[in-house]
């Protein structure tokens, strides 16, 4: 009994000193990262449900205004104005079932039950019903308020209350609990959306079958197989950079999916190490990535005076090498971008060294030919040369000796090469 008791009082409490109650869930606000109007928006659900569990009737609609600095509660009931020739009036028993259904989401709802109810036995079409808890004719609704029309939401103040019960104090902290987790997914929604394709540091949580399960702070986000680069182990607790591929909506949480292959990773590391790129003195033009294998990348100044290769370079090579320790040693070449396709194109397939570039527009392809020693080492390793090349540079390249009977290669964005040398690319 005394502990019956003393639940009651603590209940009474919850009403009683509203302030504090507001302070607290403030505070919790703030630790969540949940805006301050959304958290006096489930102060008053939860008020509205405790009220109506104590006070009100089955049917009502029933709206809490919270005054957070006063920590005063104001009431109202809330009806439809309609036309009651238009509307069945709803019985007693008809009223229970729709409240039981209103406060149970699992049940059908009432809009469900009234279109299934829309014909009766005989096939004859049912009005839609009057509810006296929810409905109000616009003759009552004019004598409140002058200007009422049909559609319009009529409030009626209701009397403010102070104590209340186990259940409804219980109810409230239900709808509080439900609807602190509810914003607090969409605060992280928001959060990480605004970061999609961002790269960021993680730490790794747990790694499952083939997934990896990386900790970014204040969600998780997974690593699949796929965006994994070759070769690339993971332990638990070591920290990583990540890309943010794609954020989704999901009901547990923001759905993250996290990538290490992309090759906008490669441009957002390029822009997190070279201040020159992050204020857009330089830019990086196109990438053409292997993940864990090489990447091509392309970059342009935009001011006079600027390298932009030294730019990417660094000091002794620092930045680079800095962006070549994350990808855990990947190749990274560095060319200068060519409005002219044939420079461009000759600058794609270094190392090697081209001796001339003949261009098709119309076909968007192009003939590279290279000294009869450098033939590999413009193809590459199984073609990743020349592969590169032509992802980075959007054409067809095919590359040729100056050999009388020449070997060759041919590339394109996206599709494997053919080659006759086996040597690999040093």
């Amino acid at each position: 009994m005394t502990k019956i008791k003393n639940q009651d009082q603590d209940n009474q409490s919850f009403s009683g000193r509203l302030g504090e109650f507001g302070s607290a869930i403030m505070q919790i606000a703030d630790e969540k990262g949940i805006a301050r109007d959304k958290v006096i928006e489930i102060i008053e659900a939860a008020l509205a449900a405790a009220y109506k569990k104590d006070y009100g009737k089955r049917g009502q609609k029933i709206r809490a205004e919270f005054d957070s600095v006063s920590g005063q509660t104001k009431f109202f009931l809330m009806k439809d104005v309609v036309d009651e020739t238009l509307r069945e009036f709803v019985s007693e028993d008809e009223l229970a079932e729709d409240s039981e259904v209103e406060e149970d989401p699992k049940k059908v709802s009432r809009e469900e039950q009234m279109s299934e109810s829309e014909e009766d036995v005989d096939g004859d079409e049912k009005l839609p019903r009057y509810n006296m808890e929810r409905d109000i004719t616009l003759e009552d609704a004019q004598k409140i308020k002058k200007d009422s029309k049909i559609g319009d939401v009529i409030e009626i103040e209701l009397e403010s209350k102070e104590d209340y019960g186990r259940v409804a104090a219980q109810t409230a902290k239900q709808v509080i609990i439900q609807r602190v987790r509810e914003a607090e997914r969409e605060s992280m929604f928001a959060e990480y959306k605004e970061k999609e394709g961002e790269v960021i540091s993680g730490t790794v949580q747990r790694i499952e079958g083939n997934n990896v399960y990386i900790d970014l702070g204040k969600s998780t986000g997974v690593l699949f197989p796929s965006e994994q680069v070759r070769g690339e182990s993971y332990r638990i607790g070591q920290r990583v950079k990540v890309y943010l591929n794609k954020v989704e909506s999901d009901p547990k949480g923001p759905g993250i999916t996290l990538s290490r292959t992309s090759g906008e990773m490669v441009k957002k590391l390029f822009e997190l190490e070279v201040p020159e790129i992050f204020a857009k003195t330089v830019e990086i033009k196109s990438v053409a990535r292997e993940a864990g294998s090489r990447t091509k990348i392309a970059v342009s100044s935009n001011e006079e005076g600027i390298d932009p290769i030294g730019s990417c370079v660094g000091q002794k090579g620092t930045r680079v090498q800095a962006i070549i320790d994350e990808l855990g040693g990947e190749k990274i070449d560095i060319i200068e971008w060519s409005s002219d396709p044939e420079k461009f194109i000759a600058a794609a397939i270094s190392p090697a060294k081209v001796l001339l570039v003949e261009i098709n527009e119309a076909e968007k392809k192009a003939q590279v030919k290279v000294p009869a020693e450098q033939l590999s080492l413009a193809i590459g390793k199984k073609g990743q040369n020349v592969r590169l090349a032509a992802k980075l540079t959007g054409w067809r390249i095919d590359v040729l000796s100056d050999e009388d009977e020449p070997k060759t290669a041919k590339a394109e964005s996206g599709e494997s090469v053919e080659e006759s040398e086996t040597e690999d690319n040093k």
